[in-house]
């Protein structure tokens, strides 16, 4: 049997589905970029037919990404199906992820069909898919809780149709790792046409397990692994990607498999997700989390300091985090910069140096000296807003204390227009709202903020993430700086400039529909 089990990533369409605020185009292919460097074999990028948007971002990432298989999902529908092969025809290298349900819950509650209609329905899902390509996934939505007898008739009858990939999903995280394992066991054992597919996994985590259960079923010869990156996903998330990858690589003794993942680009794409969906890691997270390496046991500190295997069974350094080395300062010049960056893996296609030297001179002014992590914060937070932006903060000061009414003076570059405007508040961060509302007219109401600290000590940059309501949409944005109002109000106006190209994009969709009606 191969000894290669496929990493099929669905951070960009399970994960992102269950995110408070939607991602853009733009936030999606930076994400897919990461994925490419890290290794996944394949990645689920959206599921097309579910709006215009999710159409556009599925096609973009299909035209750009090279390196690993680009996949969308469909509903065994006709129209969900030549959706997705039209987003993806762009490509090379795709593949058409087709599923129904097949437990009797879904089938009789759900979709109120009959077994026998459900199946007929997989098997003309995955033969219209074949038109558009070769590479066709069926998954058994449910198939934790399907009757083992239904589930082998489906499976069999989804090769025979033509699909390459069979997918048994424990979609709400209700099996065990024995139980899961002995389905993957029975399903090799009783379908016939087994050995023309291979078999993957698509775990959730409602019960903690998703990761043994995916772990056990390979050890009963599946050979695809679905998950995303931090565990994101529905409810409770999905099979964590960096947990898995580091588990077979570092059981490689007792599993006898491997991965083609790239283990170095595990921290950096963590980070990556984190910050552009708006999900903070857990500390005790395991592999990724911020504790992951840290050790508070006196004895345990002993042991590492005699030699590091005696409480680390990983090292920092394997899945690509590095000891701060060289500080930074004002004095510093730009190889510097650029030699920091390649020594954590960057290349120089992933960033503008110009952009990120003249970021790194303005926070080492205010900090003084400027460490790895600020660099890459800087970077993170530069990506964000690198493109030509409707609103730019030219000018902020703001009064408040104890005594005193909160006061805020903010001058707003809006389209090369200068405005400025001064507001009270309940507070320094509600008085800067107050003056950007005025100044902008946008309704938009905040529903979610959230600090937090990048970097240690005093001299850490403040990160404000908030999540925030403009016509019925939720929309993230992010602000960095050494000063949490600036900071707030950076975040604020992140979330204009989405609303600001959201209303332009609709401007002109209306303008074309009225073009096409004059016609």
């Amino acid at each position: 049997m191969n000894d290669q089990v496929i990493i099929f990533d669905t951070t960009l369409r399970d994960g992102e589905q269950a995110l408070s605020a939607s991602l853009t185009v733009k936030e999606k292919l930076q994400i897919a970029l990461a994925l490419e460097r890290l290794g996944v074999d394949v990645m689920e990028v959206g599921f097309p037919v579910s709006s215009p948007g999710d159409f556009e971002s599925v096609q973009t990432i299909a035209r750009n990404i090279k390196n690993s298989t680009v996949c969308g999902l469909a509903r065994a529908v006709d129209k969900d199906i030549d959706a997705a092969g039209e987003a993806l025809k762009v490509s090379d290298n795709f593949r058409i992820h087709t599923f129904i349900s097949t437990s009797d819950i879904h089938v009789q509650s759900k979709l109120r069909r009959s077994f026998d209609d459900v199946l007929a329905m997989g098997v003309n899902a995955v033969k219209r898919a074949r038109n558009y390509t070769d590479n066709v996934e069926f998954s058994c939505e449910d198939a934790g809780r399907t009757p083992i007898d239904n589930l082998c008739r489906m499976v069999e009858a989804a090769i025979t149709a033509g699909a390459t990939t069979i997918n048994i999903p424990d979609t709400v995280g209700y099996t065990i790792p024995s139980q899961f394992g002995g389905i993957i066991q029975t399903l090799f054992n009783r379908v016939p046409n087994i050995d023309k597919a291979v078999i993957s996994v698509h775990c959730h985590d409602d019960l903690g397990l998703s990761v043994a259960n995916s772990i056990s079923a390979v050890q009963m010869g599946a050979r695809q692994i679905e998950c995303t990156v931090n565990g994101i996903g529905e409810r409770a998330g999905n099979c964590s990607l960096e947990e898995v990858a580091m588990i077979i690589n570092t059981r490689q003794d007792l599993l006898g498999v491997r991965t083609n993942i790239n283990h170095k680009e595990i921290a950096r794409t963590s980070q990556l997700v984190s910050t552009l969906c708006n999900m903070p890691v857990q500390p005790n997270k395991a592999i990724v989390g911020s504790n992951a390496f840290s050790h508070s046991s006196g004895i345990h500190q002993d042991g590492v300091l005699k030699s590091k295997n005696t409480y680390e069974i990983i090292t920092p350094e394997s899945i690509g985090l590095s000891q701060n080395v060289l500080n930074l300062t004002s004095r510093s010049g730009r190889h510097v910069i650029k030699h920091r960056m390649e020594t954590m893996g960057y290349n120089e296609a992933d960033y503008n140096l110009d952009e990120l030297y003249a970021s790194f001179l303005e926070l080492a002014d205010k900090k003084g000296q400027v460490f790895d992590y600020d660099l890459e914060a800087l970077l993170f937070f530069n990506k964000m807003h690198e493109e030509d932006e409707f609103y730019q903060m030219d000018y902020l000061s703001v009064q408040s204390g104890s005594s005193v009414m909160s006061t805020a003076s903010v001058k707003l570059n809006c389209g090369g227009e200068m405005r400025i405007e001064a507001a009270t508040g309940n507070g320094p961060v509600d008085a800067v709202y107050q003056a950007i509302n005025r100044i902008t007219n946008l309704d938009i109401e905040v529903v979610d903020y959230h600090i937090s600290s990048k970097g240690k000590g005093k001299d850490a940059l403040g990160q404000v993430d908030i999540v925030a309501i403009y016509n019925g949409r939720r929309f993230h944005g992010m602000g960095l700086a050494t000063d949490i109002v600036e900071s707030s109000a950076l975040a604020l106006i992140h979330v204009m400039n989405h609303v600001q190209r959201a209303d332009a994009v609709a401007e002109q969709k209306l303008k074309l529909k009225e073009e096409k009606e004059t016609v």
